[in-house]
């Protein structure tokens, strides 16, 4: 077998580069330009220099908070600073923007450590995500409970809807657990369902709960976020029936398998219908949502892009 001169796996290397890049950042533009139907001029008439000062502040929090969390989680075998927790965050955020469910992500990581450490890596990501996803289920059962408390003759949240819901929901954990059950040998990266759950037994618990309260700082963040928006948009909904529609707006967007660029469009349905019921104009919801995107993905790819063109891969 023929080995691939060192210059020609440079050149390689940055076509592979330019050819992320470029492709994140086209499906951004396809995005802005043709599918999100942006009105700016709604958009602009609510914001103001103090409002979007505010927002990026809460974007700011949202993405310090996800790299402590990488810190957190790599310090397991390794110390790294939180400027290269930042690079591998951002970066591989911008490689796997396209792939279902961030699944890109997972590969993009390993790419930034030796060969024997990348299953490790895999691991982490792993724990690191089931953990927000973990926050996003207990949240959102906790806004079906406050808002089961708060059902009235004049708002949507009738009986029939909350019991239908309650249902589905249902169903969906026991089609999961039956599946982890009867599938708990098949291996993914990896990884079976008993050696996840024999590894994570002997995972630092003093890292697990770390990350477990970021998860739940950085799900509050970016929710206050969401809700500030609507406060802008003089949405007029209760703190407590908004924020509880958040959650399960997060919810039922997080259990429906998507590309990550296209998450917008997903969350944008959910929250219309949600907050449509509540009486809020779709468009002003159609905005928070671009606006949630906008501040919480774009911005972050395009700061990711510039890691993944400095991007030199760890020498084995």
């Amino acid at each position: 077998m023929l080995a691939i001169p060192h210059k020609a796996k440079q050149f390689l290397l940055v076509i592979i580069k330019l050819l992320i890049v470029s492709v994140a950042l086209y499906f951004i533009y396809h995005e802005l330009r043709y599918e999100k139907k942006i009105d700016w001029s709604v958009i602009t008439s609510y914001l103001s220099i103090k409002s979007v000062s505010i927002l990026l502040l809460f974007s700011n929090f949202n993405w310090v908070l996800e790299i402590f969390k990488w810190q957190n989680l790599v310090s397991y075998f390794k110390n790294i600073s939180f400027f290269e927790a930042a690079k591998q965050s951002l970066g591989s955020l911008t490689a796997s923007i396209f792939t279902p469910n961030r699944i890109g992500e997972y590969g993009a990581k390993t790419l930034y450590f030796s060969k024997e450490n990348r299953k490790q890596i895999i691991f982490l990501n792993l724990i690191g995500n089931s953990s927000q996803m973990a926050v996003t289920c207990l949240f959102g059962l906790i806004g079906f409970i406050i808002l089961s408390f708060k059902i009235t003759e004049t708002m949507f949240w009738i009986h029939f809807k909350i019991k239908t819901i309650h249902i589905f929901i249902f169903i969906v954990l026991i089609a999961f657990i039956f599946i982890l059950i009867k599938f708990k040998n098949i291996e993914f990266y990896g990884f079976s369902v008993q050696k996840l759950n024999s590894k994570i037994k002997k995972f630092p618990r003093n890292i697990l709960f770390s990350n477990f309260q970021l998860s739940i700082m950085r799900y509050l963040i970016f929710s206050h976020q969401f809700y500030y928006l609507l406060v802008i948009f003089q949405c007029e909904i209760e703190y407590s029936t908004a924020l509880s529609t958040i959650f399960i707006m997060y919810f039922l967007a997080s259990i429906i398998p998507s590309i990550h660029l296209m998450d917008v469009a997903i969350k944008g349905s959910v929250a219309v219908y949600l907050f449509g019921n509540l009486d809020v104009e779709s468009i002003k919801i159609i905005s928070i949502t671009s606006l949630m995107w906008l501040f919480n993905l774009v911005l972050p790819v395009v700061i990711g892009s510039y890691f993944v063109l400095r991007f030199k891969p760890e020498k084995v």
